[in-house]
């Protein structure tokens, strides 16, 4: 069995492509492989050069592998459906040039959500008429991702938007087939919805195809949860801790893969605000010395 161990751009603080915060594209494939990572996501489609010849260039002098890619887009909102789409085609056409497998679809932070990340029993739901419209927009870029560019498309819940808690990512499951849609599952919002990880996976693991490791400083996430806070001042305050110093439990998270004979990627996502005193090298370099410390080569 083999488990590679890659990294994303938002662990330097890149969420959104055209954030003049960002640090440079090369930067960061530089300090990737420097921290000792051989795989790296192409994070916001447009933050990397959408010209294969440039991005492959630079990967292989890097030595790194493009894993994958994630479309973080509001599809909640049909108004912004275009929006969606061309994020998606675009991020598909990137990861097909490259070899890449994995398209990892997020519903991004909703108005409607972000007050009540962290707490189920609160969060408002849709329709069923705006449920069953969502569902399809999310099937019918599963469908453009697997059929026609021959990815691996997954699912992703995260804070704030309307695929966050358990019940609602299992609805998910339900209704869009399995041969069509996986799951990228990660660990730190799992985590921040209020859930258990390593009890999710074990019953999933036949569904997952990717994972995310991210951990959870459990004071903050106490902390941004009683007062309602702001997905990314929560980041600003360092809800996302280095690997091993929050309430995930990587050993057990590891066991379950094992078990369960998982091979492909684990991608490290430790989310930050780059406008603050961090250190998203030497972050790198801390988690991946963690992860081998407890069996991840």
């Amino acid at each position: 069995m083999t488990i590679q161990i890659g990294n994303a751009p938002c662990s330097w603080g890149v969420e959104f492509a055209g954030d003049p915060r960002n640090p440079d594209w090369r930067d960061v494939l530089r300090d990737c492989a420097a921290a000792g990572y051989r795989g790296i996501e192409l994070g916001p489609v447009g933050y990397m050069p959408e010209d294969p010849a440039q991005l492959g260039d630079a990967l292989a002098e890097h030595d790194l592998s493009l894993i994958g890619g994630v479309v973080f887009r509001p599809f909640h909102d049909p108004d912004k459906w275009r929006d969606v789409l061309d994020g998606a085609e675009r991020t598909c056409k990137s990861l097909a040039s490259h070899g890449a497998k994995h398209l990892v679809l997020i519903d991004s932070i909703s108005p409607r959500r972000a007050p009540t990340a962290g707490r189920a029993d609160e969060a408002e739901q849709m329709d069923a008429a705006e449920w069953k419209a969502f569902r399809e927009r999310i099937e019918y870029v599963t469908r453009m991702g697997s059929e026609v560019y021959g990815l691996t498309v997954s699912i992703h819940a995260h804070a704030g938007g309307f695929i966050d808690f358990e019940p609602e990512l299992e609805r998910l499951l339900d209704e869009i087939d399995d041969s069509l849609l996986k799951i990228c599952f990660d660990t730190g919002h799992h985590s921040y919805a209020g859930f258990d990880p390593v009890a999710f996976m074990k019953r999933h693991m036949d569904r997952i195809s990717y994972m995310h490791f991210k951990d959870i400083d459990p004071a903050v996430k106490a902390d941004v949860v009683a007062n309602r806070t702001d997905f990314y001042k929560a980041c600003g305050q360092g809800i996302f801790c280095k690997l091993g110093e929050g309430d995930v439990d990587f050993p057990a998270v590891r066991q379950v893969l094992l078990e369960s004979g998982f091979e492909g990627w684990c991608t490290v996502e430790q989310d930050i605000d780059p406008t603050l005193d961090v250190t998203p090298l030497e972050d790198a370099q801390a988690n991946r010395a963690y992860l081998r410390s407890i069996g991840f080569e």
